[in-house]
């Protein structure tokens, strides 16, 4: 399956890439997207299946409603109310929304803490 994830921001973009495999499309809203930023986005797409991570903030939501409009069969994900949005996520938590999405064969997941063995 070809899929594209939408986020929020570069820097959300940045640490998500850390996290899935290349051959994962991810696109960025840049803000509250216009019209043409979704028509851009909805090219870009093309028919690859999507997944929204967007921010738990009002921003976010914003920007949710907007993108559902446009992709009404996306994906919800987003992150815990309290964590400053994508970018300042915890990677573990990151992965577990991810995996929730049932996007486990497109995970990196980090290599185990030497500490811990």
């Amino acid at each position: 399956m070809s899929i594209a994830i939408i986020v929020e921001g570069k820097n959300d973009k940045s640490r998500l890439k850390r996290l899935v495999q290349d051959d994962i499309t991810i696109l960025c809203t840049y803000g509250t997207p216009s019209s043409t930023t979704l028509h851009d986005l909805k090219k870009k797409v093309g028919d690859k299946y999507v997944y929204l991570f967007t921010d738990n903030d009002a921003s976010g939501k914003r920007i949710r409603g907007l993108l559902r409009d446009t992709f009404p069969d996306a994906e919800q994900i987003y992150t815990r109310r309290g964590y400053a949005g994508v970018e300042g996520t915890p990677e573990e938590y990151l992965i577990q929304q991810l995996e929730k999405a049932g996007l486990e064969e497109y995970i990196i997941y980090p290599d185990p803490d030497p500490a811990f063995d």
